[in-house]
């Protein structure tokens, strides 16, 4: 959208910024390219001062090779220094309880202080990847018991399986955030956990939501009040037009999953603009671009900045994705600069 509308007040000043991102493929690059290329822009945001790096979890998803978060996770923190390293987020129904307790603790005891346990409660998108998964479409149906189940792995207290223990793990403290699309909110309210959650049907329902489990909230021994984490794509540059250019790529590639199942890589945005679409294409393409903040760095900070003052977001969560890395660390940047991040380096 164009950002500078209304907001005029609002700051992104002194709001932490984080980072996810998906390890999207880009036309011209093998698979091992793109993984080293998540673990490159980990480095270069911490040098920004960025607060967390996060990486995801997808399986059989062409154009996506995001799939193993904890492995992942683990190169990026082995490869930074002080950013917090985590998932946004492990689907918890793919997988036992006791695993990922002791993959976290692992990656705990490895980098002490700085890692974060994003969980997430979606299965694989079709009955073959949820059949080799060995999980069924109901799996995520028993996401709060699974939770409990894993954060008591961590406290000792879980009652599932009488003496089992998570080795490493048990006695750690890992920050769990629930990763949240509608009613997972209140989940997460009950549970005392902080929230991630993105305005995807639009922004009265996300305050909403935000309302309740603000009021549903539950202190707990892992958070004493609500933390809210706002996930959002925002791209910055120096002419309002060459940061709406820089989300094409995705907007293609999000066009093409929608009516053709597949997630193509990225193309630059030279041949995403010299691409005849369907009407129907078309459509899809203009609607995710709908919503998404782009602009210059001041048109960006009233945007962003109006937004995180309507919803008392505590942080920004980025997801931006598009085919050149250097532009994108470049709109990374910029926002660091609107946000007034502490830089680690000095350049």
């Amino acid at each position: 959208m164009d950002s500078s509308a209304g907001f005029s007040q609002a700051s992104l000043s002194g709001v932490p910024l984080s980072i996810l991102d998906r390890s999207r493929t880009r036309a011209g690059e093998t698979e091992a390219e793109t993984l080293r290329g998540t673990v490159r822009l980990a480095q270069q945001v911490e040098e920004l001062g960025y607060h967390r790096f996060w990486v995801s979890e997808h399986h059989s998803v062409p154009g996506v090779v995001g799939s193993a978060p904890t492995v992942l996770a683990a190169a990026v923190a082995a490869s930074t220094t002080r950013i917090r390293v985590g998932t946004g987020g492990v689907m918890l129904p793919n997988h036992q309880p006791l695993v990922v307790a002791e993959q976290f603790g692992v990656l705990e005891s490895l980098f002490p202080g700085r890692i974060d346990m994003g969980l997430g409660r979606s299965v694989g998108f079709t009955n073959g990847i949820r059949r080799a998964l060995g999980v069924e479409k109901d799996a995520a149906e028993d996401f709060t018991s699974q939770v409990q189940e894993l954060l008591g792995y961590f406290t000792g207290t879980q009652q599932n399986h009488p003496q089992v223990h998570a080795r490493p793990g048990e006695g750690l403290r890992v920050p769990p955030f629930v990763l949240a699309i509608g009613d997972g909110a209140l989940l997460a309210a009950s549970l005392g956990l902080p929230l991630v959650i993105a305005g995807v049907k639009g922004e009265r329902e996300l305050l909403s939501l935000l309302d309740r489990y603000r009021a549903d909230f539950q202190p707990s021994p892992w958070a004493n009040s609500p933390y809210v984490v706002l996930a959002v794509t925002a791209a910055v540059a120096a002419t309002t037009e060459s940061a709406r250019r820089l989300l094409l790529p995705e907007a293609w590639s999000s066009a093409y999953s929608r009516t053709r199942g597949v997630f193509p890589p990225l193309l630059p945005v030279s041949e995403v603009l010299q691409l005849e679409m369907t009407e129907k294409e078309r459509g899809f393409y203009e609607q995710s671009l709908r919503g998404q903040i782009y602009g210059t760095p001041d048109e960006v900070n009233a945007a962003l900045g109006g937004l995180v003052s309507r919803t008392g977001a505590d942080e920004v969560l980025l997801t931006t994705n598009t085919y050149d890395r250097a532009d994108l660390v470049e709109s990374y940047r910029l926002l660091a600069e609107v946000a007034q991040l502490p830089a680690l380096l000095t350049h």
